[in-house]
């Protein structure tokens, strides 16, 4: 386990985030955003490693883990964690940064990227797609639509109720185990465990799926095609490293198809026998390609 220290950081978006921090304050700043169903403990293995040249900072983002859960969907629409990330990097007296996102994270460090070239310099992005081909290949590719019901699944206001009727043990199992490598997430599962029974946690992290503005058609639905799925698209200017799992059944690798048009200065690193947790599943390679492209 890396060695970290936590602090809760009271930010003016109205939020207070379980932040942790490694390295030097001197050296260049670094900030990993997590995903579903996650914390700062995504990046265990990447946090140690990268505080050697490097200013390490890891929110628990808002909904997440130990940090706090404000009330209503609205509360978790993409803006939000945004000006977390911001306003977290101005309270801790960072200028340009480094912005790693996996999952959910990728999806905010996509769109802070896009959205505030001045403040983040190099962008890394960890199974997580981008917008515009994301949202093209749900309504273009078959198995990525049949892949992304899950989606759907998370924005029923019942679900929370399905996880009560089975248990956080069953949902663990069922929900998250299952479609990862088991042996090497068992260990850390009181910790999950842990941070999804607090009062909220389950509803916090399912309203970030119900504020999204993806579409997620049914298969076989042919719904109107939003006309901005066919558009001119901004590109992303920073230099981004882009590290895909091969194995990942959630999201599919076509989300690597066309990148190169949307993302002028990109490096791709594609990751075979892994699945979309691949920060804990393959910890050697996912470190190793980060710090050689940083390098």
């Amino acid at each position: 386990m890396a060695d970290f220290e936590t602090r809760r950081i009271a930010l003016p978006t109205g939020v207070e985030l379980n932040v942790a921090l490694a390295g030097d304050p001197a050296n260049p700043p670094i900030v990993l955003l997590h995903g579903f169903p996650e914390s700062h403990r995504t990046w265990r293995h990447q946090i140690a490693a990268l505080a050697r040249d490097h200013y390490v900072i890891a929110p628990d983002q808002r909904g997440f883990g130990y940090s706090a859960r404000p009330e209503g969907v609205a509360s978790y629409t993409p803006d939000k964690p945004v000006a977390d990330l911001l306003a977290l990097a101005d309270h801790l007296g960072i200028g340009p940064f480094t912005l790693v996102g996996h999952d959910w994270g990728g999806a905010i460090a996509w769109m802070a990227a896009l959205q505030n070239p001045q403040r983040i310099a190099r962008l890394i992005i960890v199974n997580a797609p981008h917008p515009l081909v994301f949202q093209r290949s749900i309504f273009d590719d078959p198995a990525q639509r049949a892949a992304s019901q899950y989606i759907t699944a998370f924005r029923n206001p019942d679900f929370e109720q399905f996880v009560e009727r089975i248990g956080l043990e069953t949902f663990f199992d069922e929900s998250f185990a299952k479609y990862t490598d088991a042996a090497k997430l068992e260990p850390e599962k009181p910790a999950y465990l842990a941070e999804w029974s607090q009062p909220g946690a389950m509803t916090a992290m399912l309203n970030w799926y119900r504020a999204s503005a993806i579409l997620v058609p049914a298969p076989g639905e042919t719904p109107e095609r939003p006309a901005w799925l066919d558009a001119p698209f901004p590109p992303v200017t920073q230099p981004t490293l882009v590290i895909w799992a091969m194995q990942d059944t959630a999201l599919l690798p076509v989300q690597l198809d066309g990148l190169e048009a949307l993302v002028p200065d990109l490096t791709v690193v594609r990751i075979a026998g892994a699945g979309h947790f691949v920060p804990w599943e393959k910890p050697e390679l996912v470190n190793e390609a980060i710090l050689e492209w940083l390098a």
